[in-house]
């Protein structure tokens, strides 16, 4: 698929539409909780629900409805992350799953491989979801896609002319990785680097990295892609799924406003990426290579998620 054909595509069919799925994607995002647990220190476990509620509600009124019927599978796929995260988290609350993965007495590998598998259980569900939806693999971007597409110029970046991911995607990757690198070094110093512990943490960190990148990619990125483009088009599918994205980096690595900027920033390249190519491969490859200093960083106790 060529780049006239991608962006070619209907922008918007209304914009009461468009304001709908703001308006929902800013509340079912971490954007509220957030905000509670800042203002108040705490955060009420009917908002969960309240939010589940609501996606069903507007998964419903979609049956019948004409006007929210381009929406009804971003409804359905958010509901499925919602209640798929959920029943994650109460695996996790078990006696078998503390006793293993619990933090007070779980080594850095098994603590975060813990994390991991929650995640991709959540995004193995999005998948499962998906092909019942009788979607086609390609159809949500479960596919390696074409490494040597042609980019439209970023412009906010510098770049001015179209360009090939095979120079784009290697490039990208290093250049956010050593972006982020320096951040980290910045915010929180050098890791203070132990010679016998070292490979054991980065034998950890380099598959939980490779985890966690398809994990995010298939949750934050191909799910609202997938059924946000067809009804909004391309280019407020990605600004949707990039704040979708930053937002839920806020209490993450890197932490904060800076956080949710930057993982804002790397989301809408990533949900560029992924359309551009129509496909895993270079999204995925792109946020390993960050993924896999964050892990290394977080292994030698030099950052801890959320500061």
């Amino acid at each position: 698929m060529n780049l006239s054909q991608i962006y070619s595509r209907p922008q918007i069919s209304s914009t009461s539409l468009l304001a709908l799925t703001w308006a929902l994607t800013l509340f079912i995002s971490e954007l509220p909780d957030i905000l509670l647990r800042e203002l108040t220190g705490g955060l009420p476990g009917w908002l969960f629900w309240l939010k589940v509620g609501l996606l069903a509600a507007l998964a419903t009124a979609s049956l019948f409805s004409q006007a929210l019927r381009p929406l009804r599978d971003y409804f359905l796929i958010l509901l499925v992350i919602f209640l798929a995260g959920r029943a994650s988290v109460v695996l996790a609350n078990t006696d078998w799953w503390q006793g293993r993965f619990v933090v007070a007495v779980a080594p850095f590998g098994a603590m975060m491989l813990g994390e991991q598998l929650q995640r991709l259980a959540v995004s193995l569900a999005v998948i499962a979801a998906f092909l019942l939806m009788r979607y086609r693999r390609r159809d949500f971007f479960l596919v390696k896609g074409q490494l040597d597409a042609v980019g439209a110029p970023i412009r906010w970046l510098g770049i001015t002319r179209p360009y090939s991911y095979r120079r784009f995607g290697p490039l990208a990757a290093l250049c956010i990785a050593l972006g982020l690198g320096v951040f980290l070094v910045i915010d929180n110093g050098w890791p203070a680097l132990s010679l016998p512990a070292l490979p054991v943490i980065l034998f950890a960190a380099l598959p939980l990295a490779a985890l966690n990148a398809f994990s995010e990619n298939m949750t934050y990125r191909a799910a609202p892609l997938a059924t946000l483009e067809p009804a909004l088009g391309p280019a407020q599918a990605m600004l949707l799924g990039a704040a979708f994205f930053g937002i839920g980096h806020y209490y993450g690595v890197p932490y904060g406003v800076i956080g949710v900027i930057m993982a804002f920033a790397l989301g809408w390249i990533l949900n560029k990426t992924m359309l551009e190519t129509r496909g895993f491969a270079w999204p995925w490859f792109i946020h390993f290579c960050q993924d896999a200093l964050v892990f290394s960083f977080i292994g030698l106790s030099a950052v801890t998620p959320g500061g």
